[in-house]
């Protein structure tokens, strides 16, 4: 796990490195943001496409919902209890809730996950995010960003969801698996082909979001209370209540790893939009994903044994 965990920072260095190095006929923000389109219009869906069309969608797939959205109601409630307690800003508040909540499954999540357990796991990572966090996120995230934000903007969560290309194909995904109808080999070829790019270009796409010269250690109180959250006991919520349902011990392994993930990068948009603390949310992206060389490990081979 440790070895392969290397191996993706290595892949996310080589993000932040391309993000200072690249040709300058494009700003760094234009870099990053043609290869964020490329992942999250085309190859995205592509493998989501390929793998819903596939799997097997069963009471596992309620169960895993069913999980992380109790991972995320459960990150929500004990960074609340802990805010009571913390003396910050409201837009620090709504950034710290959505940072200690939402976990970064697709962008590392999947790709730590495949190279570690392998592709059958590509399944449960999608279900879990597109299922429920990324529906989550841009439905009540959006409300609690609102209210906690700056930038009192109008609220339309079903047109944000319209415009997630991955939720487009899992819902063709879906309604071509429950059909019955068989997946033609060469479409399998194509959408493959096009998968295998997925996941280098989802690292190195990390690496440009990540935000380290956001790290400060006036940061340090409010942080803290967001690591532990995410990376340790919301996984132990997902644990203890998987184990409670009666999941699989594959699945357990997977639904876990994939909750104690670090904190999601997509949220800096939401951060942005709605005037939440940004640099704060930033610095919870680098940390947790920082920490997250330490609790992988640990939680992957607890799971392991």
């Amino acid at each position: 796990m440790l070895i392969a965990l290397l191996q993706m920072f290595l892949l996310i260095a080589c993000g932040n490195a391309w993000q200072r190095m690249a040709p300058d006929h494009l700003s760094p923000t234009g870099h990053r943001r043609a290869l964020t389109d490329l992942v999250f219009y085309l190859l995205l869906p592509a493998m989501v496409l390929d793998v819903i069309w596939r799997a097997p969608l069963n009471l596992s797939s309620l169960y895993i919902s069913f999980l992380a959205a109790c991972g995320v109601g459960s990150g929500l409630f004990i960074i609340g209890l802990c805010l009571k307690r913390l003396n910050c800003l409201s837009r620090q508040k709504g950034a710290l809730l959505l940072a200690a909540a939402f976990p970064n499954a697709t962008y590392l999540g999947l790709p730590v996950l495949d190279q570690v357990i392998g592709p059958a796991t590509r399944s449960t990572v999608l279900q879990y995010d597109l299922f429920a966090c990324t529906p989550i996120l841009l439905s009540f995230g959006m409300l609690i960003a609102n209210h906690f934000g700056d930038n009192k903007a109008e609220l339309r969560p079903i047109r944000s969801l319209s415009k997630v290309a991955p939720l487009w194909a899992v819902a063709i995904g879906v309604l071509l698996n429950v059909s019955g109808l068989r997946q033609p080999d060469f479409l399998h070829g194509v959408l493959a082909t096009l998968a295998g790019g997925v996941v280098p270009l989802m690292l190195i796409v990390l690496g440009m979001s990540i935000r380290w010269q956001s790290l400060h250690w006036r940061f340090a109180p409010l942080l803290l209370p967001v690591v532990v959250t995410s990376l340790v006991l919301v996984p132990i919520v997902v644990l203890s209540l998987s184990h409670l349902i009666g999941l699989s011990i594959e699945l357990i392994e997977q639904v876990v790893i994939v909750a104690a993930m670090p904190t999601m990068v997509f949220g800096i948009v939401i951060s942005e939009r709605y005037q939440l603390d940004t640099e704060l949310y930033a610095a919870a992206v680098a940390t947790t994903t920082l920490f997250s060389l330490l609790t992988l490990p640990v939680w992957f081979y607890y799971l392991s044994s």
